[in-house]
């Protein structure tokens, strides 16, 4: 069998473009099932690597015979249904996109992120929008998120304020725009990689929220670099994190955990609590710590113990 590796553009209902030297081919799974990838929402994103065989009749036509490793991936849990959701793969930023008005800024929506980015991804806080104004408490937000470690710009796809800035800090990188509908991911894209066109839509004034322009995520290449292109989430669903090890995910939390009476520790009622005590000294964020506990009871919810 002569086989080929290439690179997932895009899927849509088990038919992928894959891209390998220099051609597009329009690919399926061999057996519907790639091996140990049942469990899975989807077992091929934009961005997997694969190794398929080309059809010997339709030359532009393929089977996909194994996805080959990942080197990083950014998921969610899939509620629909009940399965994890690959989103990107194989990528060198997620941009977090959200936008300081119009729809609100969502604070708890970019904590997410960056616990199921895992520390395995490098991450780009990209508050869009900044014409529209932007709030003092968003301001502070942001900048405890540059202070334990996270970069963030904040721009305008309308005016332009600092989209040169952002095109110089993704130039040759392979980089997924993630974020609620409306925040403005597909206006930005098209300023930062101008000729693809890609949709772009009000805000529903119903209620406040965006309307999906995105129907699945996209891979498109560039000479200096690419995107994927993402739908609008509405929420990051947390899965494979214990409760135990959700305070590890939280970089602000290191400082203090190990001086906590109690260990293991929740963070949450314990007597002696060292996180606890820094956020009430203002050394770890409130509205962090607020984030914490709302995805800890989730995982309490799923009855995760401190042993999985």
């Amino acid at each position: 069998m002569n086989l080929k590796d290439g690179l997932i553009l895009t899927g849509i209902n088990n038919i992928y473009s894959v891209y390998s030297e220099n051609s597009t081919f329009l690919c399926e799974i061999k057996g519907k099932v790639l091996k140990g990838l049942a469990n899975v929402y989807n077992p091929l994103a934009a961005g997997d690597k694969v190794r398929f065989s080309v059809d010997k009749i339709s030359k532009d036509k393929g089977m996909i015979v194994e996805r080959l490793e990942r080197r990083n991936e950014f998921a969610r849990w899939n509620n629909k249904r009940n399965r994890p959701q690959t989103i990107a793969a194989n990528i060198d930023y997620l941009i977090c996109v959200a936008s300081s008005g119009n729809p609100p800024f969502r604070p708890r929506f970019i904590d997410r992120m960056l616990v199921m980015a895992n520390e395995s991804i490098k991450i780009l806080i990209v508050l869009n929008k900044s014409d529209l104004g932007v709030d003092e408490a968003v301001k502070l937000r942001m900048k405890d998120y540059k202070r334990i470690g996270y970069e963030y710009i904040i721009c305008s796809a309308e005016t332009g304020d600092n989209i040169d800035t952002l095109k110089n800090i993704i130039s040759g990188n392979i980089s997924a725009f993630v974020g609620q509908s409306g925040v403005g991911k597909s206006t930005l894209l098209n300023i930062l990689y101008p000729g693809h066109k890609l949709k772009t839509a009000e805000i529903s004034l119903q209620n406040d929220r965006g309307k999906h322009t995105t129907n699945h995520s996209k891979l498109i290449f560039e000479e200096t670099g690419g995107f994927i292109d993402t739908p609008g989430i509405r929420e990051i669903e947390i899965f494979g994190i214990e409760k135990g090890s959700l305070g590890f995910h939280f970089r602000e939390f290191a400082d203090f955990a190990g001086n906590c009476k109690f260990q293991p520790c929740s963070h949450k009622s314990e007597p002696g609590c060292a996180v606890r005590k820094a956020v009430e000294d203002g050394l770890i964020h409130s509205d962090r710590y607020e984030s914490y506990l709302r995805i800890l009871s989730g995982i309490e919810q799923k009855g995760m113990d401190y042993n999985g």
